[in-house]
């Protein structure tokens, strides 16, 4: 059982640009594959239509990929380019909308290349203007702001890592230099989008080869990495971690989106295993369940305004109802994860 005093403080309202979120809770980006060709129907509609009226108070879509040569290397990843998929998007933003809930797109290049030092000037100048045009569609669209994905050994995480960063030109050199390419992303989307949407980053110091990785091993080198990216215009940032409660740094309790809020004095999403019994790599492997033992100290975190708003994955995508259950202390009635749920769209 959860504090459910705790608890309040997950569902106090909340101002993202020019939206009063409901509540504190986000559903995280989580990959789906159930967009044939790319484009998102009627199912996944209805898919984010039911989180936003059982009470999420923003979504994040599923990685989406920008219009670029080699921005996907799986089948059924949904596009956010081209007039069917595009407009798939609308219907999504519509359904939301009517629910009464907030969404925004992530935004992806995968970097199928797998070392940046493959792609030429011209190339970056090509994905920059990508990820602005997507940056305009969105808005065009009717989404409530957009969050590049900068994270888990993706592309713009690919410029901003030494291991596969080893360029000698300006995009690459030392932590700072190599977020010239993020920056010149989040510059062009900030132009396309002008000076209120909301631009989300998200990022992680972990990446899916190297679980015990640090971009930025220390506070200071933290700050120095997140400054150019604050300036270039992100007004939040979504701080992956593996497991919300561990420690980014000795001889502090912060986590990473408490020290990213401390340096920037930005808001922050943490995201990391909330409501589940374990870190979430664990369902998969040892295929546990999952509960809500982990929601009082994110909770307790929140309260203490170490972060602004809280990730949830796995435990809303096997139950749209998750949050209304946690707010009306229906614990007994969450539905547990388990793997077979990917393998559904509901």
């Amino acid at each position: 059982m959860y504090n459910s005093q705790s608890i309040q403080a997950l569902f106090k309202p909340f101002t993202f640009g020019n939206n009063k979120l409901a509540n504190r809770i986000v559903m995280a980006p989580m990959t789906r594959k159930f967009s044939p060709n790319g484009i998102p129907g009627s199912d996944v509609a209805d898919y984010y239509r039911r989180r936003a009226e059982n009470g999420v108070g923003l979504i994040v879509t599923e990685g989406t990929v920008i219009h670029h040569k080699d921005s996907a290397n799986a089948d059924d990843i949904p596009h956010f380019y081209g007039e069917e998929a595009l407009n798939g998007w609308a219907n999504v933003v519509a359904a939301v909308h009517e629910a009464g809930g907030r969404i925004i797109p992530q935004l992806w290049h995968m970097g199928t290349r797998g070392h940046v030092s493959d792609y030429t000037e011209s190339d970056i100048a090509d994905i920059v203007q990508a990820f602005a045009q997507a940056a305009s569609d969105a808005k065009r669209l009717g989404f409530d702001g957009i969050e590049l994905h900068g994270a888990h050994g993706y592309l713009i995480d690919q410029f901003f890592w030494e291991k596969t960063n080893t360029r000698t030109d300006s995009y690459g050199g030392d932590m700072v230099a190599r977020t010239r390419f993020a920056v010149e992303v989040i510059e062009a989307c900030r132009l396309a989008v002008g000076p209120v949407f909301p631009i989300g980053l998200r990022f992680s110091q972990w990446k899916m080869t190297d679980y015990a990785a640090k971009l930025a091993p220390t506070p200071e080198l933290l700050e120095q990495f997140l400054a150019p990216l604050s300036d270039a215009g992100v007004d939040i940032f979504h701080c992956s971690t593996r497991r919300f409660w561990e420690p980014e740094f000795e001889g502090s309790s912060l986590n990473l989106a408490g020290w990213t809020k401390k340096l920037t004095g930005k808001p922050t999403i943490t995201v990391g295993s909330v409501g589940l019994d374990g870190d979430f790599s664990s369902h998969f492997t040892e295929r546990k369940g999952a509960n809500i033992t982990t929601i009082d100290g994110a909770a307790e975190r929140l309260e203490r305004e170490e972060f602004d708003l809280i990730a949830v994955g796995r435990p809303l995508l096997v139950d749209p109802a998750w949050v209304i259950k946690v707010r009306d202390g229906r614990a007994d009635e969450l539905i547990p994860f388990t793997s077979e749920a990917v393998n559904t769209l509901y």
